[in-house]
């Protein structure tokens, strides 16, 4: 009997979980799909999967949607720059923010516990009630309208800062004991000790936030006017607006939008998990 309720658990875990891959793998396979297929055999009364001739019947692959994607679209100089950003701003991230967290868990300063529950409390404002103020800021640095203005004012995250704080704040002290002992100053214990020991952290944080300004649109939106600085969702934005319902074109260009971020995901699944895992823990 036991064995029975087991075998009807596993049947409808596993029928709950095929159900949820194809909720959520499905809408990819059907973007790449129809990025394969001419315009012409996007809309069939039979939707099919595979690139199909609508009049022959016969499976194809077409990739003439990626090359007029690079080669008209624009999407080839808004990838560019979407790398620069993003590398910039994830990079800039992790040192600020690393740097401020070993501060706030490390060492012992003057109302240090206060100054962390004020920045805390800014993750209850919306972005959209700071983003004039920002704007602004972002201008009377003459940052409008350049990379720069999208990389320097996101150089920061307080939801980072909270992550990188909790882990450093359980890395063993009697660490930096020894190290100061040998006369290793407080930027020696951050470089040689707190990093090293925090790859798992840094991994999570790196990732999200590579995510999160690979898919950003609008900050891009408001600070950028100029085409040649667009990002690449600011060209999707362009590209689905003019396209005229060339949907192949679209979701050739929407694929070359994901695809970087699932190589990314999938190479630094394992640390992400881990370093997700270990985050929370408490001694």
């Amino acid at each position: 009997m036991k064995n029975r309720k087991r075998l009807i658990i596993k049947f409808i875990a596993i029928l709950v979980l095929s159900v949820l891959t194809i909720v959520m793998v499905g809408p990819f396979a059907w973007m790449i799909s129809t990025s394969l297929k001419k315009s012409s055999d996007v809309f069939t009364e039979i939707p099919t999967l595979l690139p199909r001739d609508k009049k022959t019947g016969e499976i194809y692959i077409n990739f003439k949607n990626y090359l007029n994607v690079f080669k008209y679209s624009g999407i080839g100089k808004a990838f560019l720059n979407t790398i620069i950003v993003t590398f910039s701003a994830t990079v800039l991230n992790l040192l600020i923010n690393s740097m401020a967290a070993f501060s706030f868990a490390c060492t012992k300063w003057p109302a240090r516990k206060k100054i962390f529950a004020l920045l805390l409390s800014t993750m209850m404002v919306p972005f959209y009630t700071i983003l004039i103020p920002m704007l602004f800021i972002t201008k009377s640095l003459h940052l409008y309208n350049s990379l720069l203005g999208l990389i320097i004012p996101m150089g920061g995250s307080v939801y980072n800062l909270f992550l990188m704080k909790q882990f450093f704040g359980n890395i063993p002290v009697d660490l930096f004991e020894a190290a100061k002992i040998d006369g290793i100053g407080w930027f020696g214990l951050y470089r040689k000790i707190a990093l090293p020991l925090s790859k798992p952290v840094l991994t999570v944080v790196g990732v999200t936030t590579f995510i999160w300004h690979w898919n950003s649109y609008t900050w891009p939106l408001v600070v950028i006017n100029d085409p040649t600085n667009y990002t690449l969702q600011l060209q999707l934005s362009l590209l689905v607006s003019s396209s005229g319902g060339r949907y192949s074109l679209m979701m050739a260009a929407a694929t070359v939008a994901v695809f970087p971020i699932l190589i990314v995901f999938i190479i630094f699944q394992k640390y992400l998990i881990k370093g997700i895992t270990l985050t929370g823990l408490k001694e």
